[in-house]
């Protein structure tokens, strides 16, 4: 089972970038996904989840309003659109996958390898 995170790169501050997870080895069609990121010399922070229905979302402050998570189940992929991306944007970041639960429960125990986002000035 394999999260695979790509759309990561360098952008100005501003810009946007639209960031794809997709799983392969077992669905998570009817499980919670979510994002996370970690910045150079910080711990891991959450950034976003969505229920597997998508009725569901979530954000931390500090995205609220310029990023948004969206899924596509029928390609078992989760994405994150970022907007208006800002210097403090700068992380790895990580998708995962709580194979209990289709609702979100900050409980993931499936990750991707991360990708690394860059807002330059």
């Amino acid at each position: 089972v394999q999260l695979q995170a790509s759309g990561g790169g360098t952008v100005e501050t501003g810009g946007s970038l639209r960031l794809s997870c997709t799983a392969s080895g077992r669905t998570f069609s009817l499980n919670a996904m979510g994002w996370f990121r970690q910045a150079p010399g910080k711990g891991s922070e959450f950034v976003s989840s969505i229920s597997w229905d998508a009725a569901s979302t979530s954000y931390a402050d500090s995205v609220k309003g310029r990023f948004t998570i969206s899924r596509d189940n029928a390609k078992n992929a989760v994405y994150l659109q970022m907007n208006s991306l800002k210097l403090e944007d700068t992380a790895v970041y990580y998708c995962a996958a709580d194979s209990g639960s289709g609702y979100w429960r900050n409980e993931c125990d499936y990750w991707g390898q991360g990708t690394q986002v860059t807002v330059s000035s």
